[in-house]
Parts: structure tokens; sequence; C-alpha cells
């Protein structure tokens, strides 16, 4: 039930390319520059499946088991 120390550290950097991202997104719709807004929203949404992917590619490989 070990994770892989590469996939976490994956995950991490995910999570904080979307609080980046998510602080751009804000930073340009207050100065009303709308197709940045929307650049970095697509680059956000983009990040989630694969973060999905990694979790559970991992989960699988490990035999993790929820209860």
């Amino acid at each position: 039930m070990k994770r892989n120390y590469v996939n976490v550290i994956f995950l991490c950097i995910v999570l904080a390319l979307n609080v980046v991202f998510t602080q751009f997104i804000v930073h340009q719709y207050y100065y009303e520059n709308y197709i940045n807004t929307l650049i970095y929203c697509g680059l956000n949404l983009l990040l989630f499946p694969i973060a999905l992917y990694v979790y559970n590619k991992d989960k699988k490989r490990k035999g993790v088991k929820h209860t």
C-alpha cells in the first residue's frame, strides 16, 4: 500500500500549478484580459484529467483498496 514517490511528487506539482493558474485567472480577470483568463482556465482544466490519470494508474499498480 505504499505510494510511488515520483507519482506523489508529480501530483504535488500539478496541485501547485492549479493554484498558480487559478491565481493567474483571478488576476487577469481583474484587469479585464479575458483572452488570457480563458487560456489559463483551459490550462487549469487540462491539468485535472492528467492528475486523475496518474492517480488511478498508481492506485491500480500498487493495489490500494478503498474501504
